[in-house]
């Protein structure tokens, strides 16, 4: 099991995030049977990668945002990862997952780096060549990357589709990002997109993550 990982579900109301978990984690949904809007929500999920080693997310189920409401800002500190849910009948919501987007990368390209208080913190500068610490005091990130997955949810409801599926696939080409159309009446549509977000993650993870010289690494486990 990994050390694992917060990931933030957001975006319109009523484009199905809670619908999706519930479906993924317990495959009890029944599409016209929602509940009300969602305050949030944490969901802990045991998700196998690619490599067949067992990641653990947690899922922070947000508010669906009305018209004119901006996201929460805390969320884009603490995240490893988001999942942007749009509907595929609704071009609105898919719009809003474009802003979501764009304020992701800007409160990560913007974060001052902060430790204990402190004005500047220590980072590892890595190079083909070499390695060497370095301190950064202001736009440099120090924050890792972080995974963006956009799923286009209920493609059941073809003959009210708005967003096509050429266009949605264009857009996410171009901001480096996966994109799945799903439906929750399909829980097979919902796996593959959470097997690739923790994948992705675990590699994220383990690029970043290796003993210094001189330094034993801490909990560490091979499994032969």
């Amino acid at each position: 099991m990994g050390k694992g990982y917060k990931v933030v579900i957001c975006g319109m109301a009523s484009v199905g995030k809670t619908a999706i978990l519930e479906q993924l984690l317990y495959g009890k949904h029944t599409v016209g049977l929602e509940e009300g809007a969602t305050v949030e929500d944490v969901y802990l999920a045991s998700v196998e990668t690619d490599r067949g080693v067992k990641e653990q997310l947690r899922l922070y189920d947000t508010t669906g945002l009305q018209e004119g409401v901006e996201f929460p800002k805390h969320y884009f500190s603490v995240a490893d990862g988001f999942i942007l849910v749009y509907a595929v009948n609704s071009l609105e919501s898919f719009q809003r997952a474009e802003v979501i987007k764009k304020e992701i990368d800007t409160v990560r390209d913007k974060k001052e780096c902060k430790a204990n208080g402190e004005s500047g913190c220590r980072a590892l500068l890595i190079t083909r060549m070499d390695f060497h610490w370095v301190t950064c005091d202001s736009p440099l990130s120090c924050l890792p990357p972080v995974t963006v997955v956009v799923l286009g949810n209920k493609t059941d409801l073809t003959e009210q589709r708005q967003v096509e599926t050429e266009i949605a696939q264009q857009w996410a080409k171009a901001e480096k990002v996966r994109l799945w159309e799903v439906t929750v009446t399909d829980r097979k549509t919902l796996i593959e997109p959470f097997t690739s977000l923790a994948s992705k993650l675990s590699q994220s993870q383990n690029k970043s993550a290796f003993p210094l010289p001189g330094r034993k690494s801490k909990g560490n486990n091979c499994d032969n």
